[in-house]
């Protein structure tokens, strides 16, 4: 090898060598001013929903479950009677039959429990029911859950309410 070509070479290698020290003390630096920075604020929790109150569903509404599970898609109708308190709530169906409603307010939703009662949906059932609604877009929408007695495997039955506000 001539003298030449071995000072090219001493010359290109020294030159990457400078070209990676750089580098490496650019990524330094610039670690280094990343830890300075501080670090961005967590962006605030979003605003709980306004708390239901009773008196804003108060009135008579006309509600229709269906089943959830789609293999079935006939309604359960019937009319709720809803109270600016928790006294007095009543579920009112098609046959006449009349069934007082529980219920409780926790944050924007209604829980409702039922006693024991004719099933409207299986012909010489009792029932009970217990449900969740709450206001969506001028409805009163949720889910009830229908617990048949002595039903064996088929003793559950969970459905998507809607009512909407009778005038």
């Amino acid at each position: 090898m001539h003298v030449t070509s071995r000072i090219a070479i001493a010359c290109t290698a020294s030159a990457l060598l400078a070209g990676c020290a750089k580098s490496d003390q650019a990524a330094k630096d610039s670690a280094a001013a990343a830890a300075a920075m501080p670090a961005p604020a967590a962006a605030p929790a979003p605003a709980p929903a306004p708390a239901l109150k009773l008196s804003d569903v108060a009135g008579k509404w006309r509600v229709r479950s269906v089943p959830e599970s789609g293999k079935d898609t006939t309604p359960t109708n019937y009319v709720l009677t809803a109270t600016a308190d928790t006294t007095g709530w009543l579920i009112t169906f098609p046959s006449g039959v009349k069934v007082p409603l529980h219920v409780a307010v926790s944050g924007d939703s209604v829980m409702q429990k039922t006693g024991i009662f004719p099933s409207q949906r299986r012909k010489g059932v009792k029932v009970t029911t217990e449900g969740v609604m709450r206001m969506q877009d001028g409805k009163f929408v949720g889910t009830t859950v229908a617990h048949y007695m002595n039903a064996g495997a088929d003793s559950v039955l969970r459905l998507h309410s809607e009512g909407t506000k009778m005038p």
